[in-house]
């Protein structure tokens, strides 16, 4: 675990897809962007923070990406709402 708020948690990815792959996911169950609601705002805010934090923690603060896949065409395998935090190495555009 790299931290914990009481609406976030932030740990390493275990199939990693950079040199620091960090995820961020929200206590409560959210299936999806898609599926979020406009009370969801200050969680999503949160969600983009702790983004953040992760970032300076792992020290890629300098450059980093953020994904979120949103439904199986877009990749989503685990069916709760979460964040990447991609870094420690170039990453390209267009990304895939």
């Amino acid at each position: 675990m790299l931290f914990a708020t009481d609406e976030v948690l932030a740990f390493y990815d275990i199939a990693p897809q950079a040199p620091v792959h960090v995820l961020v996911v929200p206590r409560r169950h959210i299936p999806s962007l898609a599926a979020t609601q406009p009370e969801d705002r200050q969680l999503l805010g949160s969600l983009l923070a702790a983004a953040a934090e992760a970032a300076r923690r792992c020290g890629i603060a300098e450059g980093y990406r953020v994904v979120v896949n949103s439904g199986r065409a877009a990749g989503q395998s685990v069916h709760h709402l979460h964040l990447h935090v991609l870094g420690g190495r170039g990453l390209r555009w267009p990304p895939g």
